[in-house]
């Protein structure tokens, strides 16, 4: 992992941490769920709001009140807005896409929970999604929240990824691997 990146994951783990405890706290966990769906929403719909949040121009004041009018609008919880309002006054939104990330896994954690990324060639039936869920909470003991997604590259065949492990039944990959076989062999 590069240092800045591992600088990020850190701060934003920092703020996870305190905005779940507060939420827990105040048996507020549900509206927290609902802040993060609507940040990860306006994170991948908005280039204006991605803008705001990375790019260095804005002054602190300038993206406070941004910050603090598009908290408003979308109805985020209190504590989630206090705590965008201290990031921006402290120059920290950046980390805002990992702070979302790191504030999923701690409720999915919290609830017993695991996420699975899974990509497809094809977008998968719900009783293809429901078949997979079963089959990877008997392996990991955990309730599977699956994050799907398409990439006709791999041809056939699934890549799924839950924490560090990875399962890689795509054609692309085995084609790849019959392919480095040959190489050797001749």
């Amino acid at each position: 992992m590069s240092e800045p990146a591992s600088i990020s994951t850190g701060i934003a783990a920092r703020y996870a941490t305190a905005v779940f405890e507060l939420a827990k706290e105040s048996d507020n966990l549900t509206a927290l769920e609902g802040d993060i769906t609507a940040l990860e929403d306006a994170l991948a719909d908005s280039a204006d709001f991605n803008s705001l949040i990375s790019s260095p121009i804005h002054s602190r004041e300038a993206q406070a009140k941004a910050i603090a009018a598009i908290a408003d609008k979308m109805g985020l919880s209190e504590t989630m807005g206090s705590t965008l309002a201290l990031m921006a006054s402290k120059r920290r939104l950046f980390v805002l896409p990992q702070l979302v990330r790191a504030l999923r896994a701690a409720i999915a954690e919290d609830k017993g929970e695991v996420a699975a990324d899974v990509v497809s060639a094809k977008p998968l039936t719900k009783t293809q999604e429901g078949k997979l869920a079963k089959s990877l909470k008997s392996s990991f003991g955990k309730d599977v929240i699956i994050n799907a997604t398409v990439d006709e590259s791999l041809i056939g065949g699934l890549v799924v990824k839950v924490g560090s492990k990875m399962i890689d039944t795509s054609i692309r990959s085995r084609l790849n691997s019959l392919q480095n076989a040959m190489k050797e062999v001749g």
